[in-house]
Parts: C-alpha cells; structure tokens; sequence
C-alpha cells in the first residue's frame, strides 16, 4: 500500500504573479503533502516483506546450512539470526530493507514524543515521554547494529545489538501502554483511538510471550538437543519481530489524519490534519 500524495500550491501574493520567491516563469513554490498513515503502514512493511522474503529463501535454498546446529539434529526453520544475516541474497535484502525504512521510523519516534507529551500534559509526567522517545530510539538503532553486524561476521556486536533490541522493544511497548493506560479515559476515545490501544495491548503480551517461549526452546535446545525444538524457538523469534513491528503498525491509527509536508526551503515537518 503506497502512500498518497498530492502537490500544493500555496497562494499567490498580490503583486507577484509568479509566487514569492520564484524568479523564473513556471518555478512557483510548491509543498508535497503525504497522507502520514498510509506512510506508516508502507514504513513497517519494509521489515515484514523484507523478512518473509530471508526465510523463504533460506529454506528453498540454505536449507540444510541454515537449520544446522552443533547438535546436528533435525530441524525445519532456521533461526532469525541465520535468516537474515548467514547468506546471500538475504543479507542484502534485510539490511536494505531496515535501512529504508529507518529515518521514517526515526521521524515517527519524535511524532510520537510530541503526541506523548500532549496526552501527560495534565499528568506532569512528561519525562516518560521522553524516556519512550529514548527507547524506541534505541530500540531501532539496535535493530539496525544487529542488522549491519551480523552473528557470522561480528557476534559480540550483533548479540549486544540483539540484547539491547529486545530489552528496549518490551520496556517501550510497556510504557506506552501504561502512557495510553493513564492518560486516556475509553469513553472519550475515537473509534481510531481505541482500536489503536486495543491492539498495542493484544501485541505486547503477544510479543512477552513470544520472547518467554524463545528462552524456554533456547535453553531446551541446548541441554537436551531434541528434534524440532530449535525450529519452535525460531517460530517464537518471528512471532516476536512481527508483533514488534505490528506495535509500531497502530501509528496508521494514532495519526490517521495526520499528514506530513515536504517544502523544498523548509524541509519535512508534520501537522494533524
């Protein structure tokens, strides 16, 4: 789904038939206006195409190497690790996958500070507004480490960058839950709104469950080396990214009617109608 655009043209000034500014026939200023949902949602599925596209192609054509384990027992779905970073194309494909769509999810970060702000405006809490903008910050740069430095080339990177993803995805989808949670009275929510929140809840306990169960086949993997069990903990990893990124997907809610302007002198700014 592609992003609505549409060009304005801002209104002549009286005595300057060409625009402010213009010095040329036909060059009159002009701003480009993006329906800023329908950028969220074509943001997040960058990652979900991107992954889909990693496991896909590992298991027609890495199978084997991609589910290998030093138990060397039988398994059918590679881990996410071994997805997006052991092979190629795959590799290509997530990093430029991730790097695409991260200076929007940037830009949305600090939308999203400003929107939290305004809902603990009454609350004098505004430092969780800021301590959300931080981790979501933190949280997509570590997705970004985890993806550039992968565990076959640089391990000890790529899993601090992968510690630090998880800890901060599940701290901030908590805290924006409890800033909703505070600051919102259900019956004065919009149908938007609520659907925005009912949704953040479902997907983070969706999310905790998934990385509960991820640790509990890890370790069973490890100390027992059954069959399939290192598959099931792959299965909890992609549970675990695709609720990640169905979380920053309700932004399509929370600024349904917001849009996102792009003037040639004064660069990108947001607006909420």
């Amino acid at each position: 789904m592609l992003p609505q655009y549409e060009r304005l043209r801002e209104p002549l000034l009286a005595g300057d038939p060409l625009g402010a500014g213009a010095t040329e026939p036909g060059m009159r200023r002009s701003t480009v206006r993006i329906r800023f949902g329908k950028l969220a949602v074509t943001t997040a599925m960058l990652p979900v195409l991107g992954f889909l596209f990693c496991v896909v192609w590992s298991l027609m054509y890495n199978f084997v190497q991609a589910n290998a384990t030093h138990c060397m027992v039988y398994n059918f779905l590679p881990s996410l690790s071994a997805a997006i970073g052991n092979y190629q194309p795959q590799r290509f494909v997530w990093q430029f996958s991730v790097l695409l769509h991260a200076p929007p999810r940037y830009a949305i970060a600090f939308l999203y500070k400003n929107h939290h702000l305004s809902l603990l405006a009454r609350k004098h809490r505004k430092e969780w507004a800021y301590l959300a903008c931080i981790l979501n910050i933190v949280e997509l740069s570590s997705l970004v480490g985890l993806s550039l430095w992968t565990s076959s080339s640089s391990y000890e990177i790529h899993k601090f960058c992968f510690s630090a993803f998880i800890v901060c995805s599940i701290a901030y989808m908590g805290l924006v839950v409890h800033i909703n949670r505070l600051s919102r009275i259900d019956e004065m929510l919009t149908l938007a709104e609520r659907k925005s929140f009912r949704y953040k809840r479902r997907l983070m306990w969706v999310n905790l469950l998934s990385i509960l169960l991820a640790v509990y086949f890890f370790l069973r993997h490890n100390q027992y080396c059954e069959p399939y069990v290192y598959s099931l903990f792959a299965l909890s990893e992609y549970v675990f990214v695709y609720s990640n990124i169905g979380f920053h997907m309700t932004a399509y809610w929370d600024f349904i009617h917001a849009n996102m302007y792009f003037h040639w002198r004064t660069g990108l700014h947001f607006s909420s109608v």
